[in-house]
């Protein structure tokens, strides 16, 4: 997850009822793909990353799981730690399972539809936790969540605050990139994956009153 120019998130006071036992394996699977790569990661990114020009069903499953660096891993897995428990709660185990995996297809999908000719690949849990902040936000809109912003204040806010601010700097930052700003993140990513995991929330919510 890119974390520049917005809240970075400590914790959520949101409890749960059931153990996170699909958000932690999804977080071990990550892990431990990333260890895995260590050895040739430019080679695995290559063979296993989502690129365009070289469309794969497998690669758009396998680019969810890879990373390209320390940073990269960390950020998103800690983003999945504080923000998936909940939905993993709501939704309940399998539900969360098929959720997370269609967050990252529909987020990987977006950004080939916008990029068909690229041939840089395209790598990271980014998508699919971008889902699980958009079903968060609306499942849990009042959550308060505290965050750390510049020069190290903590505070406390809302969910729907903190994570509209972030969908925010995506749509800004993706509408940039559309225009020749180059960043190396694949801004509609995380658009199309929040914008799925939003409806798909929004969608459970009304089937369960």
């Amino acid at each position: 997850m890119n974390k520049k120019a917005q809240f970075f998130p400590l914790k959520d006071e949101n409890p749960r009822e059931i153990f996170p036992y699909v958000n932690l394996l999804f977080i071990i699977i990550n892990i431990a793909a990333f260890v895995i790569s260590l050895g040739a990661l430019g080679q695995f990114i290559e063979n296993y990353g989502l690129t365009p020009i070289k469309f794969s069903l497998m690669t758009l499953f396998t680019g969810m799981f890879l990373h390209g660096g320390i940073a990269h891993i960390l950020g998103n897995m800690w983003f999945l730690y504080i923000f998936g428990d909940n939905v993993e709660d709501k939704l309940g185990h399998l539900k969360y399972m098929a959720f997370y995996i269609l967050s990252g297809i529909a987020a990987s999908m977006l950004h080939y539809a916008l990029n068909i000719n690229s041939s840089v690949p395209a790598v990271g849990a980014s998508g699919a936790i971008s889902g699980v902040l958009g079903a968060y936000m609306v499942l849990f809109p009042h959550a308060k969540v505290y965050v750390t912003g510049a020069y190290g204040h903590v505070g406390k806010v809302s969910a729907v605050f903190m994570l509209g601010i972030w969908f925010l700097f995506q749509l800004i930052s993706g509408t940039m990139s559309l225009f020749g700003a180059q960043s190396g993140i694949a801004f509609f990513a995380h658009i199309g994956g929040f914008v799925f995991g939003a409806i798909a929330g929004l969608a459970f919510r009304k089937s369960s009153q």
